[in-house]
Parts: C-alpha cells; structure tokens; sequence
C-alpha cells in the first residue's frame, strides 16, 4: 500500500512538473478531455433538469388521470389520414359517460384551444393560456386559489361569463388591488373575475392548464360562439379514476360504452383514443433516454481525439524521460513501479482535464439558472460520471505508454539519453 501511495505522489508531482514545463503542449492535449467530459456532462445535466422539472410538474396530477379524445397523446398504429377522419368527442357524450361509468371520482370537460389577449382597462396580458372546462375541472385537477373560488355547476351549465385567473394574470391586470368582482375583457365580451389561482411557479409541461398564465372559465360559453366542430378547438374529455380502480377495466369500459353510442360495428377500430397520463410519462421518459443517448454518442467523438491527445503527450514523456528510466530501473526499480508510474500520470492528467470540464459545467449551469429562470442541476452522480470517465480515458490511453516505458532495457535507456 505504501508503494502505491509513493507511486501516486510521485506520478501526481511528474504530471503537475508536466503541466508547468510543458504548458501549451499538455493544455492543448488536456483540450479533448475537458471538451469530451464537458459535453457529456452538460448533456447529461441539462436532461436530467428537464427530466426533473416535468416530473416535479406532473407530480400535481394523477398519473391515472384518463384523457378522452379524437387524438393520440403518444405514439400510435393509427394511420394519420384515418385519425383525421375521428369525430371530435361532444358534450353530449361527456354527459352520457358521466352518468354511467363506474369506478370513476369525477368527469370533466374542456375544450383545448388558442391563447388569447385579456384586457383590463388600458392593460393588456397577451398569449393567455385559455382553459375553457365544466365546473369538475376543480376537483379532477385539485386546484387551490389565494382569492375567491371556482365557478359552480350552474355557471357552468349556463356559460356564464365568468373567468378564474392564474396568479401571474392578475397580478399583471390588477397589481396588488382585489380582482374579485371586477371585470376584464376577452373574446371581445366583459367576463367577471370570481377567483384567483394559488401561484404555482413556472411549469415545464401545461396539460389541461393551473398554472399562473392560464384563465379558467365555463366551457358552454365557447361552445355557444364556436360550436361543436370548430377547429379552433379540440374537446376532450377528462376521466379521473377512483382511486384503487382497474385502469384497465375501466379503459375498456369506457370504449364498449362509446363504441356503442356511436354505433362503431365489430371488428372495426375505435374512432377516439383513450389516453392516459402514466403512458405520456413513459413516452418522456423514452425522449429522455434518446437525448441521453444522443448526447453519448456525440460527446464519445471528443473523448476518443482526448484519448489519443493524452496517449500522444504520454508517448512523448516516455521519450524525454527515457534516460531517467533507465537510472530507475539500474538502481532497483522494477517494470511494475515504471508502469504503475506512468499509467498514474496519464490517469491524473486526464482527471485534472475532467475536473476542469466539470468546473465549467457548473459556472455555465449557474449562469443560465439565473439567465432562464430554470434550475440546471450538476448532480453529484454526474460529477462521479464524469471524474470516473476521465479516470477511465486515462487508464486506456495511457496503458501503451506506460507498457513501452516499463519494458526499456536499462542499459539502452541511459545510452539513448547520453
């Protein structure tokens, strides 16, 4: 043990003597490490964040949650002329499964649709998040508010013209003033502010709305200006299980009641899709493992010209201190400590130009933290990723040299150095 921790001091001072001797020659070589660890790491980094914050965003939601719809939420078998043959979902239908499905907490209905302008006197909040629902929506989506409250079920119904606004909404319409009770205006007609979202905090992924951008308000009311088969808006239909259901079974519930409503024959394929929240976090997290991968492959390229930037300066140590490793071997010294003695040279290089690839990460991850206003996060297993890299990098390219070195006949070592 105390033999290798010599071997380590010692190659640890050659690598540092290295650095100072031979600046510009070993940077450069140093170079395609840094930028090998930096680019993975960045990759790996910046996936992980944006991993981090859709998970945190879909965490307020049920994973369960059954989105009812004439279009896919993931990946499908379903040729795209025949999907776009489907029949929108009505409100008629959300009615009829409402009132029969089992095993069901709550149903609701939106209608996906366009951002919006909304005014306030001479204010104006532009590219709103427009989340027309029935008064359900509150609970599918387990909503909280700072001020008022959600519209209810007679509202509702009626398409009143009543509007609940995300935090930052109001704040910008309104400032620090009361909204409850005041008006505002969009889709050209005066909506009365019943209620003020809880802030949420920016959210990486919006389904179904209740963040502080968006604007509530009852369904019925764009029914009545748009209709049913507009296609400035999409409806669905939002299932939320009880808890302790069979998703299964109730998936098939759902599309026996449906197909039956609207006459599907057998042996033909449902013309609506059921879509379910746990299969779009699988979809994520498949984009997530092919960035992942992605980002390996091009970042290999510059580990590999690293790899041969470090072997090639090793190769050339080798050379310059052939005639002192002849002294070692004359005076004692075996293959073992010469080979261990270069091998850790490599290996402490490559990790040094690791370690300044990391650094970089984290000034760049802090800076646009700042810049973005979303946290990019260098978790310590990327750090150990990245460290165990350039340690690896250094073993494989410096193992040829140190072989070369520990193999030199003593003799000849201290000739071809005289």
């Amino acid at each position: 043990m105390l033999l290798y921790l010599r071997l380590l001091k010692e190659s640890f001072a050659f690598a540092m003597n290295a650095l100072r001797n031979n600046k510009l020659r070993t940077m450069l070589s140093l170079l395609g490490v840094t930028i090998g660890i930096f680019s993975i790491i960045a990759v790996l980094a910046a996936v992980d964040s944006l991993d981090r914050k859709i998970k945190a965003d879909l965490s307020t939601l049920d994973k369960n949650t059954i989105y009812l719809t004439s279009q896919s939420f993931g990946p499908t078998t379903v040729p795209r002329w025949k999907r776009e043959q489907f029949p929108n979902v009505t409100y008629e239908e959300y009615q009829y499964l409402k009132e029969s499905l089992n095993n069901v907490e709550n149903t609701c209905f939106q209608y996906f649709t366009s951002s919006q302008s909304i005014k306030q006197d001479a204010k104006t909040v532009s590219s709103v998040n427009m989340i027309a629902v029935t008064s359900e929506f509150v609970d599918v989506q387990r909503m909280e508010f700072s001020e008022g409250r959600f519209f209810n079920e007679a509202e509702s119904n009626s398409g009143k013209q009543v509007v609940v606004l995300g935090y930052d909404i109001a704040k910008s319409l309104f400032d620090d003033f009361d909204p409850i009770g005041k008006t505002v205006r969009m889709y050209g007609q005066q909506f009365t502010v019943i209620g003020v979202t809880k802030k949420k905090g920016e959210s990486g992924i919006d389904i179904g709305g209740g963040d502080d951008t968006s604007a509530f308000f009852p369904s019925a009311f764009l029914r009545r200006i748009y209709g049913d088969n507009n296609p400035q808006v999409l409806p669905v239909i939002i299932i939320k299980p009880q808890r302790g259901a069979d998703i299964e079974e109730l998936k098939g519930e759902i599309s026996q009641k449906l197909r039956n409503l609207r006459g599907v024959k057998q042996g033909d394929i449902d013309n609506f899709f059921v879509n379910i929240l746990a299969g779009l976090t699988d979809m994520i997290d498949n984009l997530i493992g092919s960035l992942k991968v992605g980002g390996w492959i091009i970042s290999l390229f510059s580990l590999l010209v690293g790899g041969f930037g470090i072997a090639n300066i090793m190769f050339v140590s080798v050379k310059e201190r052939t005639n002192l490793i002849g002294i070692q071997k004359s005076l004692g010294a075996k293959n073992k400590f010469i080979l261990f003695q270069f091998l850790f040279e490599a290996i402490i290089l490559c990790v040094i130009g690791g370690l300044i690839g990391l650094f970089l990460v984290w000034v760049i991850a802090l800076i646009l933290t700042q810049v973005l206003s979303f946290e990019f996060v260098l978790g310590v297993g990327n750090i150990m990723l990245g460290t165990g890299l350039a340690a690896a990098i250094g073993l494989i390219s410096g193992i040829l040299p140190a072989v070369s070195a520990s193999r030199l006949d003593p003799v000849e070592a201290i000739r071809s150095g005289m």
